[in-house]
């Protein structure tokens, strides 16, 4: 645990920085290609590395569950930001004002929203 405490502390900042500026790329598609398929193969070799170095037992089956919750977590977080949730910077909004909206967030990412939004209009 504290393997993963150590290096997830300073890799998520990193990831999190990346995710925002991937927010604003258009087309918002390319965006959501790009992001669970490059984020999750820079933080899953790290976190590999680290781990076959600690000696984890189960490596395999660990880091594949913690990728497929790595590329849900990645597309949920850019979900977000594109609606101006999660970010920080001049247009950020308070941590209260973000976690009000979470429940919406979370019934628009679950229901595929967006994708049946474009897809109408």
């Amino acid at each position: 645990m504290l393997t993963e405490f150590g290096y997830r502390t300073l890799l998520s900042g990193a990831i999190g920085s990346v995710t925002q500026a991937l927010r604003e790329c258009e087309p918002a598609w390319a965006a959501g290609l790009t992001a669970p398929a490059v984020l999750p193969l820079i933080g899953h070799l790290v976190e590999f590395t680290v781990h076959f170095l600690r000696g984890t037992p189960r490596l395999g089956i660990s880091v594949a569950v913690s990728i497929s919750f790595t590329i849900i977590s990645t597309l949920f977080n850019l979900y977000a930001m594109r609606r101006g949730v999660l970010v920080v910077g001049d247009r950020a909004g308070s941590l209260l004002q973000d976690l009000a909206e979470m429940p919406q967030l979370i019934l628009g990412f679950v229901t595929l929203d967006a994708w049946a939004r474009r897809r109408l209009d």
